[in-house]
C-alpha cells in the first residue's frame, strides 16, 4: 500500500509561469507540502480547479479559477476528471490517501476513495495552520 497525499491549491500564486509546487504560494499550501512531505508520501498531488490533478513538477501557468465558484455541474464533472486521473497514477482500493484538502475539493473524491484521511477536517484556517505548524516541527 502506498500513501498519496492529495493537496489543494491556493488562492496566493506566483505572477509567472513556474513548477506547480512553487507556483502556489499561500502558507496553507506550503504547510500542506511540507507535512505531504514529512509523513513520507510515496506521491504528493496537488488538487486543482483549473488543471486537475498536477504533479508537483508540473510547469502551470497562474489563473484564477476556484471550485467554490463552480457550478455543480461543472464540480462534479472536475471530479470525475480527477478521480480518472488519480485511478491512472493509484489504486483507489488499496492505496492510502493523506487528503489536505477543503470539503470542496474532497467530496467529489471520497465516494471513490476506500482508505482516506483528513489530518485537518473539522478545524478552521487558523487552526489547520496551527496543526501543520506543530506537525511539522
Amino acid at each position: 500500500m502506498r500513501t498519496i497525499a492529495l493537496i489543494s491549491c491556493g488562492k496566493s500564486k506566483r505572477s509567472e509561469s513556474a513548477p506547480a509546487h512553487q507556483l502556489y504560494t499561500g502558507a496553507l499550501f506550503q504547510k500542506s507540502l511540507a507535512y505531504a512531505r514529512r509523513i513520507k508520501a510515496d506521491e504528493i498531488y496537488i488538487l486543482s480547479a483549473h488543471y486537475g490533478l498536477l504533479d508537483l513538477a508540473q510547469e502551470i501557468a497562474p489563473y484564477e479559477k476556484t471550485l467554490n465558484r463552480m457550478s455543480s455541474g461543472d464540480v462534479a464533472r472536475w471530479g470525475d476528471a480527477v478521480v480518472a486521473q488519480l485511478r491512472s497514477r493509484a489504486s483507489l482500493t488499496t492505496d492510502r490517501f493523506v487528503v489536505l484538502a477543503g470539503v470542496a475539493y474532497r467530496s467529489q473524491l471520497v465516494p471513490h476513495l476506500i482508505n482516506v484521511e483528513f489530518p485537518l477536517e473539522g478545524l478552521r484556517f487558523g487552526e489547520q495552520l496551527k496543526f501543520l505548524k506543530a506537525a511539522n516541527a
